[in-house]
């Protein structure tokens, strides 16, 4: 491939031409998934991101600007995969100025060979990350400079996580650091690309083994470390709703009252039993704390490393079921917002995508759910119905996930590259992809959460949800249920808040009056009978409503069969 571009080394134009034009160099960052190409961007421009879709694709992108460059941060490529951001990742690479190839000092010359087909003909330059990993850097930069040379590219070794940190001179004046000076030198100086290496640095290093790769004891632990950062926001948001609650509830007395003198409809909206009033605070109460102690989890999780290897132990358990570690990692996610953790199988396996959607509309439960069940199982003092509760969700899930799941998706391979480095990741990096899930609830979650507090509360002003609650209540003794859970069922299959109900006044001699087993059936099928509006609407997006409504009507046989066993099998057990 011929390029005729002109060549990207007369970067000493920055800002803006005389015609308003945006005279910055567009860099698109290109390397394989946890190299540290986030990291990397955000210290060599001292800015946080903005995501957007990028050329036409569903994949969001993140753009990083600094007065000289704007970097397009692309998905990591997970070669021999047939991943949709993979795909995204390669095309960026088309048509584009210049690309930053991002590969690490602890097995370059491999992702060199892998990768440097795909930026053939393209302008660039190179980064080496993992740099603080290499012992003898003397000697491996000498190793640097003379591939450099070979390849006829620019090339800059650097520590990610430290890139933006700066020197200071003999006056104290602060200076850009060393390998920040480096790297942007480097990208001033892009140059063609060869389609490969000829020689070879000999640099390679492999990370340590830890209990997670043990073959008996790894699954274990990937497990509770997965389940811990459920567990830590269910009982740091509890800790901070049994605070938050009352003083809430206080603030909004008046306002409550207020709505009660309002016009019929406008009432119920603002206020009634489904309002915004009503059920609005519980999103922040309850589910913001949920999805912000989660998030700031799995981000820690991602930045450390820790995923990835996760993702590798659990993986040949998994595709049994037709699942792959990576998928996994998504469900869990899910118990902090399902709109993200569906957003991002989109770095799924083509043949394990839709199974890994289904399985997280089914089992994921996001924090909504998990902690209004918590609720519901502390208001009739059985707080202890969670463990069974879970162990029902996991096993229930599961063995959706082996029905539903394609034959070669029980095959899929999972490409998981070396282990990956653990290491403690900056607090800048944390908060940045915590920031990412936030603002992903608030952006795409909270617009439909308000429509659906419109439609139910117009609903039950009008009636409708009574009617459909008693229609259904003689349905509810085929679970061996009251007939009253009939309308908790209607409102969970809404809201998964809508489990609320089942402590309401009008419910709460009927939840005393209900056995162990009764309960928990009562929230498990409420929970899981359909996947909540948020996350269908968000499916319908991401694959299509077709699909959308075939996963629900689905969801709702499988969810139907399981409440039997339930109900049925532990009244005869127990």
């Amino acid at each position: 491939m011929t390029d005729t571009r002109p060549r990207s080394n007369s970067h000493s134009a920055t800002g803006r031409d005389e015609t308003g034009n945006d005279r910055r160099e567009t860099v698109v960052v290109v390397g394989k998934e946890s190299v540290g190409k986030s990291e990397l961007v955000a210290g060599l421009t001292g800015t946080t991101p903005t995501t957007g879709n990028f050329r036409g694709t569903t994949v969001n992108v993140e753009r990083y600007e600094s007065d000289e460059f704007v970097f397009v941060d692309t998905p990591g490529i997970l070669l021999g995969t047939d991943t949709e951001t993979t795909r995204t990742a390669i095309s960026a690479v088309e048509d584009t100025e210049t690309v930053l190839l991002v590969v690490r000092a602890t097995n370059i010359d491999d992702d060199l060979e892998d990768l440097l087909p795909l930026v053939q003909g393209t302008v660039g330059a190179i980064a080496v990350t993992f740099w603080d990993k290499v012992e003898n850097q003397t000697e491996a930069h000498d190793e640097l400079d003379a591939l450099a040379d070979d390849l006829g590219v620019p090339l800059a070794p650097v520590d990610a996580r430290n890139v933006s940190r700066v020197a200071t001179d003999g006056g104290g004046a602060a200076v850009d650091g060393r390998e920040r000076t480096e790297l942007v030198s480097a990208l001033r100086d892009a140059d063609e690309f060869p389609g490969r290496v000829t020689r070879q640095t000999g640099i390679h290093l492999d990370p340590p083994e830890t209990i997670i790769e043990h073959p008996l004891l790894g699954p274990f632990v990937s497990i509770a470390l997965l389940l811990l950062p459920a567990a830590a926001a269910v009982h740091f948001a509890n800790a901070a709703a049994a605070e938050l609650s009352p003083q809430v509830s206080t603030l909004l007395e008046p306002a409550v009252r207020w709505t009660n003198e309002l016009p019929g409809p406008l009432s119920a909206v603002l206020g009634g039993d489904y309002g915004v009033l009503s059920m609005g605070p519980f999103l922040f109460v309850w589910a913001g704390p949920t999805i912000l102690i989660f998030a700031a989890f799995m981000a820690v999780y991602k930045q450390s490393g820790l995923v990835t290897r996760i993702t590798a132990s659990l993986h040949p358990h998994l595709r049994r079921v037709g699942l792959t570690g990576r998928d996994l990692v998504r469900v869990v996610m899910g118990f902090g917002c399902n709109v993200p953790a569906v957003t991002s199988t989109r770095g799924c396996s083509d043949c394990t995508r839709r199974t890994a959607v289904s399985t997280i509309g089914f089992g994921s439960a996001c924090s909504y759910q998990f902690p209004a069940t918590l609720a519901v199982f502390a208001a009739v003092k059985m707080p202890w119905l969670v463990v069974p509760y879970l162990g029902i969700l996991t096993i229930t899930t599961l063995v959706y996930a082996r029905l539903i799941a394609p034959e070669r998706a029980r095959t899929a391979s999972l490409s998981t590259e070396n282990r990956a480095f653990l290491q403690w990741p900056t607090w800048q990096s944390v908060w940045r992809e915590t920031r990412t899930v936030i603002r992903s609830f608030f952006v795409k979650a909270l617009p439909v959460f308000a429509g659906i507090v419109l439609v139910a509360s117009v609903l039950d002003y009008f009636g409708v949800l009574d009617v459909a609650g008693k229609a259904l209540s003689p349905v509810m003794g085929l679970f061996n249920l009251p007939g009253e859970t009939a309308l908790v069922v209607v409102m969970g299959s809404i809201r998964k808040d809508g489990l609320l109900l089942l402590q309401s006044d009008g419910l709460s001699a009927t939840l005393s009056a209900m056995t162990p087993v009764q309960v928990l059936t009562a929230v498990y099928l409420a929970g899981v009978l359909l996947p909540c509006l948020v996350t269908a609407i968000t499916v319908a997006k991401e694959l299509s409503p077709r699909y959308a409504g075939r996963m629900m009507l689905r969801q709702a046989a499988a969810a139907v069969s399981f409440s039997l066993l339930i109900g049925w099998g532990g009244a005869i057990l127990f």
